[in-house]
């Protein structure tokens, strides 16, 4: 396994492992890699013959008030956990490599970047999309995996994959759980064990909307509702939003008529988690 620190050395160890029209999947990650990261990086190895993974903070999707500086970093931990997993380079920049000063130049995907998180996380969506067309730029992979969990953040970069015509497969893996329901997150880890708890109610909200559609509610207004109240079962849990959308225009749908997402972020104590579910009729 190589770990590159420079464009100019992922290029080239790309490059290099590339030859013989090889695929190359990427994994981008911010780090403190936990088994739903480790899941993208088996799907890229089943569908792949060599697998990039990124380990990069960026600060370009955090807000002035966000959790950028404390945000948590095990790098020697997760190289070890990629290495174990075979994968091929690591590529862990700098800020000042990816963004170099005086760097004036963004990517912005209109309409999809101001809903959902981007309404809440102004800009976060801008950081996002810059770093991975960046990614994409430097790395040029064949297929880049990203979890389910960041529905919202799929549906934007796909939407700037076919605007923007990059030449890569996007694929969307499932959302990795503990056996309690509580979706895998890096920021799990701010949680205490009376926040731990209190944050399985977002997967139990998400549960009781999908077992009630089952059982024959069509009203995607009292769906939300329900939503709602299952969060408000606990106090100390403050929603952001629960939003019941198209999961490729992230519009709001009036019925559960084909493929829709149920999307939810609720602040457990000062952390803010999200999770989501998608429902057929």
């Amino acid at each position: 396994m190589k770990v590159c620190r420079t464009i100019a050395d992922v290029r080239a160890g790309c490059r290099e492992l590339r030859a013989g029209s090889k695929l190359v999947g990427l994994v981008p990650t911010m780090g403190a890699l936990h088994e739903g990261h480790l899941s993208l990086v088996r799907a890229a190895k089943a569908k792949s013959d060599v697998v990039v993974a990124s380990i990069f903070v960026n600060p370009t999707q955090f807000g002035p008030s966000e959790d950028f500086a404390k945000y948590p970093r095990t790098f020697d931990a997760d190289c070890a956990a990629l290495e174990k997993e075979a994968v091929d380079i690591i590529f862990a920049p700098a800020v000042e490599e990816m963004y170099p000063p005086g760097e004036s130049t963004w990517v912005t995907v209109e309409g999809l970047s101001e809903k959902l998180d981007g309404l809440s996380r102004p800009g976060h969506f801008r950081g996002v999309t810059t770093i991975v067309a960046k990614l994409f730029h430097v790395i040029e992979p064949d297929l880049a995996f990203f979890g389910q969990k960041d529905a919202a953040q799929i549906a934007i970069i796909r939407r700037m994959v076919r605007d923007l015509n990059f030449r890569v497969e996007i694929v969307a893996c499932p959302i990795v759980r503990e056996p309690d329901g509580l979706a895998l997150s890096s920021r799990n880890a701010y949680l205490n064990s009376e926040d731990r708890r209190r944050a399985l109610v977002l997967s139990r909200s998400l549960g009781e909307v999908e077992k009630t559609l089952r059982a024959g509610e069509q009203s995607v207004k009292r769906l939300a509702q329900l939503g709602r109240s299952v969060i408000a079962q606990e106090p100390e849990v403050h929603l952001d939003y629960i939003a019941i959308v198209d999961p490729d225009t992230l519009e709001p749908v009036e019925a559960i008529s084909r493929r829709t997402l149920v999307a939810v972020a609720a602040y457990v104590g000062s952390t803010r988690l999200i999770d989501n579910v998608v429902l057929s009729p």
